[in-house]
């Protein structure tokens, strides 16, 4: 998936009125995600994301992963978006889904091992993925 598609299926997902609107929260969304998941992920997640959408990853990766759970994600994202927290859930939805749809089964098993179950809901998967 190219970025230019990434953004247009965020776009749609999320019902956003414009590219722009889809790649502010794209980015929150990412930057979120990197703080959460090992430094190691990240670096193989953005490897399998397109262009600005993997230096956006690996820009935001930490020393460490924090632990945190769906309610505080959302409000990270809220506070990057400036959106409410239930917008920044449904964000988030559009932008891990899209995520889930761009890379490799495997490396979508591996992201969600590391995140509580709770978070499989937002890539749009009841569990690990097939």
């Amino acid at each position: 998936m190219q970025h230019h598609e990434f953004l247009a299926r965020v776009r749609e997902l999320g019902e956003y009125g414009s590219q722009d609107e889809a790649a502010h929260v794209t980015e929150a969304v990412l930057q979120t995600l990197a703080e959460r998941i090992s430094p190691g992920e990240v670096d193989d997640l953005a490897s399998q994301l397109p262009g600005t959408l993997g230096r956006t990853l690996a820009e935001a990766r930490p020393e460490q992963a924090e632990s945190f759970g769906v309610q505080e994600f959302c409000r990270r994202i809220s506070e990057r978006t400036g959106a409410r927290p239930r917008t920044a859930e449904w964000d988030a939805g559009a932008v891990l889904s899209t995520l889930a749809e761009a890379v490799s089964g495997g490396e979508l098993n591996q992201i969600l091992s590391q995140l509580p179950s709770g978070y499989a809901a937002l890539f749009g998967k009841a569990d690990l993925a097939d």
